[in-house]
C-alpha cells in the first residue's frame, strides 16, 4: 500500500527541482551579463530577471507534473525520465517566450540568458535527480524505503525477475515469495496458487503484484486481478515473451497503443546509421592501409594460375536479399563446373598452391571491403551463405534465416570462436543469434580485434 514517506519523498523532489530551477535562472543571468563568456555590454538589473522566477516555477511545476516526473521510479528507465525532463523544460521554455512577449513586452528579455537557462534547467534537474536517487539507494541497501513484493506465476518470466530484482537491491524492492501451482524445487517463499492473491494480500502487507504468467495461463489472468480487487497495491505484467520472441525484443507505443516486438532487429534509427558510418570508415582505412598487400596478392595470383584474380560469387545477405560476393580466387578457374555447389575439405584438390596458402591465412576475404563499402555487406555480421545452401539450411533449421535480420559480415562471432567453414550449422547459428541478440558496436569492435588474432590462423580456414 501507499505509504506516508512516499508523498514526502515526492514532495522533497518537488521542492528540490523548484530550487534546481530558480538557480539555473540566476545562474544564466550570471553567466549571460557577468561571466564574459557571452561579451559585455549593458548589464539590466537583477530584480528585473527576479521577477520572472514566479511564471518561470509556475510552468516548470506544472510541467513536471504534466509529463509525470514525480511518480516512483524505482521500476523506471531513467533514460526515460531524462527525456521526460527535456521535453517538460522544452514546453516551460516555449511558455515561458510566450509570456514574455504577451505580458512583459516592454522590456527585451536575452534570448542567450533564456538558452542557457534552457538547457542548464535539463542539466540541473537530471543531476539533482540522480543525487537524489544515489541517496536512495545507499538508504536501501542498508533496509530502508523498502517496498515488498509478491511475485505470481512461473517459468522464464517469474525467474526473469527474480533475477533482476536479486541484482538490483538498490531498487528496494524486496519479495515476500511467489504464488505458483507448485513449490518449485529449493523454494522457500512459495505462498499458494495463483488465485490466493485475496489471502496473501489479506496476510501480508503488499506494495506491489507483479504478475508473471507463463503465456499458455493468460486465461487466468482475469481471476488473479478479480482476487486483488480495488487494494491500492501497484500491479506490474511482465509479458511472457521469452516463449514468443525469436530475437531481441522491445516495446513501443504507437499513439495509445502498446506494442511488444517479438522479433526485431537491433539495426534501426541510430543504431544502424552509426554501424554503417562504422563500417565505412573502418572499411576505408582498412583498404587503404592494405592496398599494397592486395595488389601483391593480385599480381602473385596472376603469375602462379591461369584465370581472374576476383572470384565473384552470389550469397544471401540483409533481408535476404542476394549480392555478388568477392574474393580472391584461390582455386582454379571453374573449380565447380563437374562437381557443382560444394564446402571445401582439407587438402581440397580445386586449390592453388597459392591460393591454399591465402585460404589458411583467411587473406582471400580481403576484397570483401569493397562489398563493405558498396553497403552490401558489414565488417562484423554473420557469414554469409550461397543461396542453394541456404535453401537447405532453412528446412532443417527452423530459426536459420532469423541471421539475415542483419548484414552479413567479413568476419563474426561464430568464425572467431571457430565455427566457419564446413563445422555445426547448429553452433553456428546459436553463435550468430547470440551476436544478434547483443549488439553493440563494442561488442563489434571486441570482434575485430579478436578477428586480427585469431582469424589468421584459425584450424578451419581451408
Amino acid at each position: 500500500m501507499l505509504k506516508a514517506h512516499s508523498r514526502l519523498f515526492r514532495q522533497l523532489t518537488f521542492g528540490a527541482d523548484v530550487a534546481v530551477i530558480a538557480a539555473c535562472w540566476v545562474l544564466a543571468y550570471w553567466l549571460r551579463f557577468y561571466s564574459g563568456v557571452f561579451g559585455h555590454g549593458d548589464i539590466p538589473p537583477f530584480r528585473d530577471y527576479a521577477l520572472q522566477l514566479v511564471p518561470i516555477l509556475s510552468v516548470w511545476g506544472f510541467a513536471f507534473k504534466a509529463f509525470d516526473l514525480y511518480r516512483p521510479q524505482r521500476l523506471g528507465s531513467h533514460l526515460g525520465e531524462w527525456w521526460d525532463i527535456t521535453k517538460a523544460s522544452s514546453l516551460g521554455a516555449l511558455v515561458l517566450v510566450a509570456i514574455m512577449s504577451l505580458v512583459f513586452r516592454g522590456y527585451d528579455y536575452s534570448r542567450i540568458a533564456i538558452g542557457v537557462f534552457w538547457a542548464t534547467s535539463i542539466v540541473g534537474a537530471t543531476m539533482s535527480r540522480v543525487v537524489f536517487r544515489e541517496a536512495l539507494r545507499v538508504a536501501r541497501r542498508r533496509g530502508y524505503n523498502l517496498r515488498y513484493a509478491v511475485v505470481v506465476g512461473g517459468g522464464e518470466a517469474a525467474a526473469e525477475v527474480f533475477r533482476v530484482l536479486r541484482r538490483r537491491p538498490d531498487v528496494g524492492v524486496r519479495v515476500l515469495g511467489r504464488l505458483g501451482d507448485k513449490r518449485e524445487d529449493g523454494e522457500t517463499r512459495w505462498l499458494g496458487a495463483p488465485e490466493d492473491i485475496r489471502a496473501v494480500l489479506d496476510a501480508h502487507s503488499v506494495d506491489i503484484v507483479i504478475i508473471a504468467l507463463p503465456h499458455a495461463e493468460y486465461p487466468r489472468l482475469s481471476a488473479i486481478l478479480d482476487g486483488i480487487g480495488d487494494d491500492p497495491v501497484a500491479i506490474h505484467f511482465v509479458p511472457d515473451i521469452f516463449s514468443l520472441a525469436s530475437l531481441r525484443g522491445g516495446i513501443e507505443e504507437f499513439e495509445t497503443l502498446p506494442i511488444i516486438h517479438l522479433r526485431e532487429s537491433p539495426l534501426y534509427g541510430w543504431n544502424r546509421v552509426l554501424k554503417r558510418a562504422f563500417d565505412f570508415v573502418i572499411g576505408a582505412a582498412a583498404l587503404v592501409t592494405l592496398a599494397p598487400l592486395m595488389l601483391a596478392i593480385a599480381v602473385a595470383i596472376k603469375l602462379t594460375s591461369r584465370g581472374p584474380v576476383l572470384y565473384r560469387q552470389e550469397r544471401m545477405g540483409l533481408d535476404g536479399r542476394r549480392f555478388r560476393m568477392l574474393k580472391f580466387r584461390s582455386m582454379v578457374a571453374d573449380a565447380e563446373a563437374t562437381t557443382g555447389p560444394r564446402w571445401a575439405v582439407p587438402d581440397d584438390p580445386r586449390r592453388t598452391g597459392f591460393g591454399a596458402a591465402l585460404r589458411r591465412l583467411s587473406l582471400d576475404e580481403l576484397p570483401q571491403l569493397f562489398n563493405v563499402l558498396r553497403g552490401e555487406m558489414s565488417l562484423v555480421g554473420p557469414r554469409p551463405e550461397r543461396p542453394s545452401f541456404v535453401e537447405d539450411f532453412r528446412r532443417r533449421m527452423p530459426r536459420y534465416m532469423l541471421r539475415h535480420k542483419v548484414k552479413a559480415g567479413i568476419t563474426g562471432w561464430a568464425q572467431i570462436n571457430g565455427w566457419r567453414g564446413n563445422t555445426s550449422i547448429e553452433k553456428r547459428i546459436e553463435y550468430d543469434l547470440y551476436y544478434i541478440e547483443r549488439w553493440s558496436l563494442g561488442f563489434d569492435l571486441k570482434i575485430l580485434v579478436q578477428t586480427f588474432w585469431l582469424g589468421f590462423r584459425n584450424r578451419n580456414a581451408y
